[in-house]
């Protein structure tokens, strides 16, 4: 039997191991390969074993990226394929965001089976999730509904909900349609109304700094307007200090020469948003450009907003 010329580390879920046999299928056309020149390594995280608590009690983003930074450092893996909302803003040192594929549709999906919308839910419903985010924007749209955790994969959640552990939930529309569950989706969040997480829809492939090998051949996956909007996505975060502890959404859109912007804060309990949205050219270094107006725009909202996103600030 033939060797794998790639090694691909990715968590073991159901959706993990559906995005990343998908991206090893547009890897493969690229290079001119066959797909069994990838192997697929499951790799299990502290953010899959931990499944009673929120994402801020258990440790927040790195949980599940943490493994398979390790299994990239020991040489068991040659590349790893992560949802890249679940990347930190800040890499470790030896490691690279060396990819990002085209993006998948970036809105939440409202599910419920109970209401078309959220404005449809009845005062006192309960509304399920794990996000901090979601929380917040919910608690904003509606002050008289309820918010309890919702943890689980993608089925584990569809199951709560259809036992009645929760009235709705909010999913990544890019999960859904990752698994064939899009129609699943009672309806599609307005991004503008309340933006998904930054990054959301989009694919990470990290790998080691030094590995000409593998980034040279991951550069031929790269998707430059995607690439575009992830780094205004992370610039925002990154400059609001993001972590599971702070509220935040954010959704650049390349549209030809121009990219759009919409990025919020909020307090974790709902009761304040801060927000802000602009459109600029992007002749020149468009990668730069993106960064810088990220950045500018997350810096003005933590000048105006200090603390008061921060959970238990």
């Amino acid at each position: 039997m033939t060797s794998p010329l790639f090694r691909i580390g990715a968590r073991g879920s159901k959706l993990s191991l559906a995005q990343t046999g998908q991206t090893c299928a547009r890897l493969a056309a690229a290079l001119g390969l066959d797909e069994d020149a990838f192997e697929i390594v499951p790799i299990v995280t502290n953010g899959d074993r931990i499944q009673d608590r929120t994402l801020i009690d258990a440790g927040g983003k790195g949980l599940f990226t943490k493994e398979l930074d390790e299994a990239l450092f020991d040489g068991r893996i040659d590349f790893a394929v992560h949802s890249l909302k679940d990347l930190p803003t800040r890499l470790p040192d030896g490691i690279v965001l060396a990819c990002v594929p085209e993006r998948e549709d970036p809105r939440d999906a409202f599910v419920s089976l109970k209401a078309k919308t959220l404005a449809d839910l009845p005062a006192g419903a309960n509304v399920g999730t794990a996000s901090l985010r979601r929380q917040a924007q919910v608690l904003f749209a509606r002050r008289d509904l309820r918010v309890s955790v919702l943890r689980g994969n993608v089925d584990t959640r569809l199951a709560k909900l259809e036992a009645g552990e929760a009235d709705a939930t909010f999913l990544a529309l890019a999960g859904l349609k990752r698994i064939g569950l899009e129609d699943r989706a009672a309806s599609l969040v307005d991004p503008f109304q309340s933006p998904p997480a930054a990054c959301q829809g989009a694919i990470a492939i990290t790998a080691l700094t030094d590995d000409a090998r593998v980034r040279d051949a991951l550069a031929q996956c790269e998707n430059v307007n995607a690439r575009i909007e992830i780094e205004a996505e992370r610039a925002f975060l990154d400059a609001l200090d993001g972590s599971c502890r702070t509220p935040i959404g954010a959704l650049a859109r390349v549209n030809g020469a121009q990219m759009s912007f919409i990025g919020e804060t909020l307090r974790p309990d709902g009761a304040q948003r801060w927000r802000r949205n602009a459109t600029i050219s992007l002749d020149g270094d468009a990668i730069a450009f993106a960064q810088a107006l990220g950045a500018k725009l997350g810096h003005e909202i933590r000048n105006e907003a200090g603390d008061a996103i921060v959970l238990d600030a």
